[in-house]
């Protein structure tokens, strides 16, 4: 048996002038959260969902490489990834490129190892798959 989570969307109206919100019930972290045309398009306080996106690629990101280095036998100290997600609005809007950026603080592993890791945890975390439409790629560094 797998896992499953929901969110839930409201909107109301046309699409620019219109206004929405996103909730999380099972976890609380949205609760009616604005999101709309400006919040997407323009400079407006509120989430979208490339943002959503990008929060969630970082996260499932930076576990999967967490338990591929651990499984190599070099547990991490710390992980911090940052996912830009580009969305191209020429010839209609689509997700152009994710870009994930890792800078990781992993004791006994060299640079070589470490790229090979992370790119397996990019090519293989749930969230990538999932994503493999759009180009992804990797900037991974290790800390000290």
């Amino acid at each position: 048996m797998g896992i499953s989570r929901h969110a839930t969307a409201h909107w109301a109206g046309d699409l620019k002038s219109g206004k929405g919100t996103l909730s999380t019930p099972q976890s609380g972290l949205l609760d009616d959260t604005r999101y709309a045309f400006n919040t997407r398009f323009g400079d407006e306080k509120g989430t979208n969902p490339e943002e959503l996106i990008a929060a969630a690629h970082a996260g499932c990101f930076s576990m999967a490489l967490s338990a591929k280095l651990s499984e190599a036998g070099f547990p991490p100290d710390t992980i911090d990834t940052r996912a830009d997600v580009d969305l191209s609005t020429d010839g209609g809007p689509t997700l152009s490129a994710i870009r994930l950026k890792t800078l990781a603080k992993v004791p006994g592993i060299d640079a070589v190892k470490f790229r090979e890791i992370a790119e397996d945890a990019k090519e293989n975390c749930p969230v990538s798959k999932a994503l493999s439409a759009v180009p992804i790629t990797l900037e991974a560094e290790l800390q000290g």
